[in-house]
């Protein structure tokens, strides 16, 4: 028997093709034994382009990888959030209400947010084909070629860095000019995002995990800036190069030389009736 999206051979009775991970029927092969489905399609004509059939789900929506796109954006950004203030409050320093971030600090906060992104997206497109966001709206992330789950998903997102540009109007520019919806991630990973019937009780699981990571950050910020850390020395690296603090009618953000200032409006004066 054939996998009616990327035609590749598969076993008589298999759930999901090893090869693409798209959902297979379980009357497949009684329509090829029928001869109401076409098998044996060109190999270099089911490599070229991603195949589908009728049996198959739809590619999805530009408007939902777009609602996918907004929910693991709030997702990564609790996660970015406690892991930033983790890290500043140990490699920055606080004196009289001002934040001074260091070298070490803004290196450290990229680095891990870089794993962050990267490791979020790769391993659970990997392991379920879809992200958090993806489940609950109802999409997967289906291969097309032949390289394995975890190098497709590795090669799709390391492309974010292109797609994301201009708050992702590359990739959805070249996703809507792209007949199978396909953005640069997915065309070099040889993937196409399609829509997807998951179980009421994995969106809804994937939902309560939205939920508790999100209200976690919420929750974990303000304690990890209560805590009275003290500063990591680094060799070389605790040149201060941002500075972030009040005043008693301003709050001013400093960088590379440059402040800027945001007024605030004095406390009014209780004698004032």
């Amino acid at each position: 028997m054939e996998c009616p999206h990327c035609y590749k051979q598969v076993k008589a009775h298999s759930k999901g093709c090893p090869a693409c991970g798209g959902y297979i029927p379980p009357g497949q092969h009684l329509l090829e034994e029928a001869g109401l489905a076409k098998p044996d399609a060109p190999a270099a004509e089911s490599q070229a382009v991603p195949a589908r059939s009728t049996t198959s789900q739809p590619l999805a929506k530009l408007s939902d990888r777009f609602n996918a796109f907004v929910l693991d954006t709030a997702v990564l950004f609790g996660v970015f959030t406690a892991a930033d203030a983790w890290i500043f409050m140990r490699w920055g320093s606080i004196e009289n209400l001002e934040l001074r971030l260091t070298i070490a600090s803004l290196g450290l906060a990229l680095t891990a947010n870089t794993l962050i992104l990267f490791s979020y997206g790769c391993l659970l497109e990997a392991a379920c084909g879809a992200t958090l966001g993806k489940i609950i709206v109802g999409l997967r992330v289906v291969r097309t070629g032949g390289r394995s789950a975890l190098l497709a998903a590795a090669v799709r997102n390391l492309f974010r860095l292109l797609d994301g540009l201009g708050f992702y109007l590359v990739g959805a520019v070249v996703a809507s000019c792209s007949p199978w919806r396909q953005r640069l991630g997915d065309l070099s990973a040889g993937t196409t995002v399609m829509e997807e019937q998951f179980r009421v009780t994995s969106r809804v699981l994937a939902l309560v995990v939205w939920i508790g990571i999100v209200a976690g950050a919420f929750w974990a910020v303000p304690r990890i800036c209560a805590e009275q850390n003290a500063a990591h020395s680094t060799p070389y690296l605790d040149q201060v190069v941002v500075q972030v603090g009040r005043t008693d009618n301003a709050a001013y953000f400093r960088v590379a030389g440059l402040t800027f200032d945001v007024q605030v409006d004095p406390k009014p004066s209780s004698a004032t009736r």
